[in-house]
């Protein structure tokens, strides 16, 4: 551990942390927000989930981490802990625009629910809903932001186009990703609202799904490509704390 960077110390300690949270996410009380078949009177079932949570943070998202900070550093972005990037811009800036994003959320919720039956958007409950926001905040910006954005960033401007055209590409790679972010979270749409496909999802909720992710999603990568991944990680916190626990405590 000597002979590594601040940026990889920091980022392996944000896995172990995820890992840990991960595991004991399980064992929280959900209320409706999981499905009933998590539910069980096995005594195996959560611990064995658990165990899959941990070992999915520590391998796949460890690795898949790891491999975004190279490609961010080969693109040039800025490091986790870049000197010329003060703690304003890493955390507070982020965590200021999260909040106000998060009260976006709750606005566009609220009037997109006058035009389906369903409702407005269930949460889980507290202290699920803290956890959750911290495991959504390092994993998902792992998998999309640092991962997903980095690598198509580099395979299409540094290796396709030898490194013409960056910014372009990386606005466009990050259009993608906010698709697959926003997609990525129909699933749990169509569980926690009581759909049994995703065909049962009625239009308003689609509109809401793309319309609440894909615009979190730029801010995420603009704080990721301006302010590193901290930023990132900040910003998403501080919106899924708004989102899910101030507002999910009413």
């Amino acid at each position: 551990m000597k002979n590594l960077s601040a940026s990889h110390k920091t980022f392996f300690a944000l896995i172990i942390l995820l890992a840990l949270l991960s595991a004991a996410y399980v064992f929280l009380p959900q209320g409706a927000f999981l499905p009933t078949t998590i539910e069980t009177d096995e005594p195996i079932a959560k611990p064995m989930l658990a165990l899959i949570n941990v070992l999915l943070s520590l391998i796949l998202y460890g690795g898949l981490g790891f491999a975004g900070i190279h490609l961010m550093k080969k693109l040039e972005f800025a490091d986790l802990w870049d000197p010329q990037i003060g703690n304003r811009q890493r955390f507070m800036i982020p965590a200021m625009t999260g909040l106000g994003l998060g009260v976006f959320f709750i606005i566009a919720d609220s009037i997109i629910a006058q035009f389906h039956s369903l409702g407005p958007i269930p949460h889980p409950p507290f202290p699920a809903s803290l956890f959750a926001s911290a495991i959504a905040g390092i994993g998902e910006e792992i998998l999309f932001r640092l991962f997903f954005t980095s690598l198509w960033v580099w395979l299409i401007s540094s290796v396709l186009l030898k490194g013409r055209w960056k910014a372009q590409i990386f606005w466009g790679v990050s259009l993608l990703a906010a698709l697959a972010f926003s997609f990525a979270h129909a699933p749990s749409a169509m569980m926690i609202l009581g759909l049994s496909d995703l065909q049962d999802i009625p239009l308003p909720i689609w509109v809401e799904i793309f319309l609440l992710n894909g615009t979190f999603s730029f801010f995420a990568a603009y704080f990721l490509r301006k302010y590193g991944f901290l930023a990132a990680v900040s910003v998403h916190f501080w919106t899924d704390i708004m989102w899910h626990v101030i507002w999910g405590l009413f």
